[in-house]
């Protein structure tokens, strides 16, 4: 008898595969197990969706991500609950990893995984099917996971040691509609994980608590075989590297490069970059992967002022990042510049020195982009545990924080008048900076004007074009 799992997706407004729950569902034995894989954002009716499949499940699984995920994933698992009032429902991901007993305190959830889940989950279902769960609630421990016992109490599982991805069976892309993503994504891209956490201390990220600075990849040529069966099979063109750091050990990076050039793979790539990383990396190797299909990296910036960086332990420096930059615009290679603003008790000058650096890494090239993002304090790094000790009031429910915006939003401490000054930056040095034409040269060059003086008042053109829908793509 095979037993069914259902895993469930929860709504986001980006369109990046499930790739948790497609390695959750592939590492399952499917002489077992018919694995179900629902994904909030494809489907007209989420939950009547879901309810037309737990019928005969063994258990719910849902992937969550701390802000507005976490809404939909209540609105599925209660209704899930309600349905089958005895169906085990299991929450992983980010937020359960970070608040598995908060997380817990929800009555239609009975376990919360933390940290990496293949092998957790497997051991959960595999337990669920050996009849180890009753209406009433679990009477068992699970490594790695927290669950919810007879009497509403709460048993935690010893942690689990992370486990080599090699170790893992390949991910199973047959558990999704891989032409719906490429059709909502507008891009025939494929998603793709080569390695997972992050050795680095950045006081700002959660990452270090879930992963304790570990960091495991799969082999380069387990990679190319992986990835060239997937090629031939759904046809896409490009492949977006998921990983936290890519380009951790320079070695494997060159034995990807000749694994993918060898095997003559026809799609580009994209991946992760620190500045230390490009700074180490020669130009020879960053030419070779150029070759073998990289186009873009993403590098996390962070803040122009060195004083900043030190502060969150970024272990980085303002000249790496310009030479990670010259590197790439000598190979042709594109750039994500990613940086955060409005830290506590940041000066106005860390401030305009974050959105000076950026300017002048905008101006090197119109494939070089800029992304700007507030600080938001979020549990599991030295930054917010100093805001606790100070007074700083977290979201305590997860109703609270299904209101949590880490991409958007800014915290109390930053100003109307910084606020507005960050956000009239990042508009006018998207367009400063585009690829010229000939409809597009006047608002240039006023938005170049704009950006070279730091003169953002009366920005009466930024009202006029956001008005105008949809915008034009400007890079």
């Amino acid at each position: 008898m095979r037993h069914k799992i259902v895993l469930y997706n929860p709504q986001a407004v980006f369109y990046t595969m499930p790739l948790a729950l497609i390695a959750i569902g592939s590492y399952l034995d499917p002489a077992r197990y018919d694995v179900r894989l629902i994904d909030g954002r494809l489907e007209k009716d989420p939950v009547g969706a879901v309810l037309g499949e737990i019928g005969d499940a063994l258990c719910l699984g849902v992937s969550v991500l701390t802000g507005a995920p976490i809404r939909d994933a209540l609105r599925i698992s209660r209704a899930a609950k309600a349905r089958r009032p005895d169906l085990p429902i299991v929450w992983g991901g980010w937020h359960p990893s970070l608040f598995p007993e908060e997380t817990l305190d929800e009555a239609s959830v009975d376990i919360a995984v933390v940290g990496q889940g293949e092998e957790t989950f497997a051991e959960i279902v595999n337990r669920l099917a050996a009849g180890e769960f009753r209406v009433s609630g679990f009477g068992f421990q699970v490594a790695g996971a927290v669950v919810k016992t007879r009497n509403s109490k709460l048993e935690t599982g010893p942690p689990r040691p992370l486990k080599d991805l090699n170790a893992f069976p390949a991910a199973n892309y047959d558990l999704i509609d891989v032409e719906r993503y490429f059709q909502l994504k507008r891009d025939r891209q494929l998603d793709y994980i080569s390695s997972q956490g992050c050795r680095f201390r950045c006081t700002f990220c959660a990452d270090p608590f879930v992963y304790k600075r570990g960091w495991m990849a799969l082999e380069p040529e387990r990679m190319g075989r992986e990835l060239e069966v997937l090629w031939k099979r759904y046809g896409f063109h490009d492949v977006g590297m998921q990983d936290e750091t890519f380009f951790t050990h320079k070695h494997r990076v060159e034995a990807i490069a000749d694994g993918f050039m060898r095997r003559k793979l026809g799609f580009t790539w994209t991946a992760t970059m620190r500045a230390d990383q490009g700074f180490r990396l020669d130009d020879a190797l960053l030419a070779k992967c150029k070759r073998a299909g990289l186009r873009r990296v993403m590098i996390g910036v962070e803040s122009g002022s060195q004083r900043m960086l030190d502060w969150m332990k970024k272990d980085i420096k303002i000249e790496q990042v310009f030479d990670s930059a010259e590197k790439c615009l000598r190979q042709g290679i594109g750039v994500i510049f990613n940086f955060i603003v409005g830290f506590p008790d940041e000066p106005d000058e860390s401030v305009a020195e974050s959105l000076r650096v950026a300017r002048q890494l905008r101006a090197m090239s119109p494939d070089f982009e800029i992304s700007i993002f507030y600080y938001k304090p979020y549990p599991g790094n030295p930054i917010a545990d100093m805001l606790l000790q100070k007074g700083y009031q977290f979201p305590r429910t997860l109703e609270e924080w299904a209101e949590f915006d880490y991409v958007g939003a800014s915290g109390p401490w930053v100003t109307q008048e910084k606020h507005d000054l960050v956000e009239r930056f990042k508009f006018y040095q998207r367009i400063a900076w585009a690829r010229p034409t000939l409809l597009r040269a006047p608002i240039q060059t006023l938005a170049r004007w704009r950006c070279e003086r730091d003169f953002y008042a009366w920005p009466l053109e930024k009202a006029i074009l956001e008005k105008l829908k949809p915008m034009p793509k400007l890079s």
